[in-house]
């Protein structure tokens, strides 16, 4: 029997979120919005470009506390080696080996992280309107709860370290994503954990594999996997900037339920 068409058994949580919108009786779309439960595309695009902006004047809001960003990360690294975690700069050497291979992850830091969150926003949002709203919720949130992160615990990258022998493959080898700190209007270079490069990431591969029904949908957790590899042997994030993003990712999709809309009358949230 074909593991897509076994019998009938109590719906999973992976199963719930899966599971097709409920229309009501009365023909209307869920949620009123169109057909199949998809927001209006100008209310969502606002919202969405709202959010971004918050998000980026909150973490200029975290810069200027550099001394307290260089003490917590040398707390993080002696943390690091307290917990036997792997050494970043063993990683970075590996990297190092080759120039192709420098060059491919400082453009897939620099070039995927934004334009693949967009991509999939765009699609969830054309192809999967039941599942969009609770996408955009568990984004919202694990981005929300980063900020305060940031706001609360700045921290300085790695690269940032000269005594962990750590360099900056961007700045050394492009493409550059970062000027000089202190001269940085646009984005606040002290708000290295927790890693939001890692957390969006994950949250398109959980997008994906919970909408999708081929068996090769588990090939969407190659991204945050290379994320990891990329955030770290670049010398942008330490593990632990990893660790924490995920942990803050599953609590949120613990509490975040699918939308009521997302589930059949009678079943349980």
């Amino acid at each position: 029997m074909s593991l897509l068409h076994g019998p009938s058994r109590p719906a999973g949580a992976l199963a719930r979120l899966r599971r097709p919108a409920h229309r009501p009786a009365s023909g209307e779309p869920p949620g009123g919005g169109r057909p199949g439960g998809r927001p209006r595309a100008v209310r969502e695009l606002l919202l969405v470009t709202a959010l971004f902006l918050v998000y980026k004047l909150g973490r200029l809001l975290a810069s200027g506390r550099v001394a307290e960003a260089f003490d917590n990360a040398h707390r993080v690294w002696r943390l690091e080696r307290v917990l036997d975690l792997p050494s970043e700069a063993g990683v970075q050497q590996e990297l190092l080996q080759s120039p192709f291979l420098v060059h491919a992850a400082n453009c897939y830091y620099a070039y995927v992280h934004f334009p693949a969150a967009i991509a999939f926003l765009l699609w969830i949002y054309l192809r999967r309107p039941v599942h969009y709203r609770w996408v955009r919720r568990v984004m919202a949130a694990l981005t929300g709860i980063a900020l305060v992160l940031h706001l609360l615990v700045p921290l300085a990258p790695p690269r940032m370290l000269p005594h962990t022998g750590l360099i900056d493959t961007a700045a050394r080898f492009g493409p550059a994503v970062y000027g000089p700190p202190q001269a940085d209007t646009v984005a606040n270079q002290y708000a290295a954990m927790p890693s939001l490069h890692i957390g969006w990431a994950a949250v398109i591969a959980l997008g994906l594999i919970i909408t999708s029904r081929t068996r090769w949908r588990w090939l969407w957790l190659l991204h945050p996997v290379l994320t990891i590899a990329v955030v770290v042997s670049t010398a942008n994030h330490y593990w632990l900037d990893g660790i924490v993003v995920l942990a803050l990712l599953a609590v949120s999709v613990l509490l975040l339920r699918p939308p009521a809309a997302d589930r059949p009358a009678g079943v349980p949230g």
